[in-house]
């Protein structure tokens, strides 16, 4: 985040916005400047990305599925827009312990251990850890200490739209967020190469909420997209993951999409009109 700031300073904040006595490396100026872009890129990302899928990959069908709310798209979007600024407190904490030197990230390709390996390494390894750490995270959300106070507000949306995908109560999207903050304190990262995969993840969130089905026939039983996770939202104990199959196996919570066995949505939809 620190090369986020430092742009902003170099090329709007510091000739434009604060006194020139004010200097860029001050904690408060920081915390404040964090503080809003980090709110300005979440709402970026996610009405920009959460617009382009609502109007090219949301299948707008599916609002007509009994369970498809009164204004659950209004709703959707009023409810993330409320929780994000919560979020981000929590979070510009972190990207100032970053920004302050505290973090394993590294500005050059010749700083990772292993050269341009190390760099695709630790991709991948951020999915594989991330993925891990949202799984139990979210199950455990899901606990009856748990779920109502915090997770209950995102499962009101049994057919999701691409704008529930950050519609959550701030301590649930905050704590399902915290792997991918936590990783670059615990294991080397490019700075560049952690932008790209913050982006990702936020991009990866909308689309398994998308209501597109359409995976690779290999993948299918891998790749945990908006198949898996449209039933997780309506079967409710089932397809905890964010990318992968994988901790659902493990943990005995994986359910083949009822989407691929012509039990979907879609195909109630299609039974409802064949009536």
């Amino acid at each position: 985040m620190d090369l986020v700031l430092e742009a902003a300073d170099r090329n709007l904040l510091t000739p434009y916005v604060y006194p020139s006595s004010w200097p860029e490396s001050e904690p408060f100026r920081q915390l404040l400047s964090l503080f809003v872009i980090t709110n300005l890129g979440a709402l970026a990302l996610y009405l920009l990305f959460g617009t382009l899928s609502y109007y090219f990959i949301f299948d707008h069908k599916l609002m007509k599925h009994p369970q498809f709310l009164e204004n659950q798209v209004r709703r959707e979007i009023t409810y993330a827009l409320r929780s994000l600024p919560w979020i981000s407190v929590p979070t510009v904490a972190l990207f100032f312990a970053e920004v302050r030197g505290y973090s394993k990230l590294y500005d050059n390709i010749e700083d990772s251990p292993y050269g341009w390996p190390g760099v695709f390494l630790s991709m991948l390894s951020f999915l594989f850890f991330t993925d891990m750490g949202i799984y139990w995270i979210h199950r455990g959300l899901h606990h009856k200490l748990f779920y109502k106070r915090f997770h209950k507000p995102h499962h009101l949306w049994k057919i999701a739209t691409p704008f529930a995908s950050h519609a959550f109560h701030p301590v649930d999207g905050f704590m399902q967020s915290l792997p991918y903050h936590v990783y670059p304190f615990l294991f080397p990262l490019h700075k560049v190469t952690y932008l790209g995969l913050y982006i990702f993840v936020n991009v990866w969130t909308i689309s398994i909420h998308d209501g597109d089905y359409r995976v690779p026939r290999l993948l299918q039983h891998i790749i945990n997209g908006s198949a898996h996770h449209t039933d997780h939202h309506l079967y409710f104990d089932y397809n905890y993951g964010q990318y992968f199959t994988l901790w659902d196996k493990i943990g005995g919570s994986y359910k083949s999409p009822s989407a691929f066995e012509g039990k979907g949505p879609h195909d109630y939809l299609r039974k409802l009109q064949e009536k």
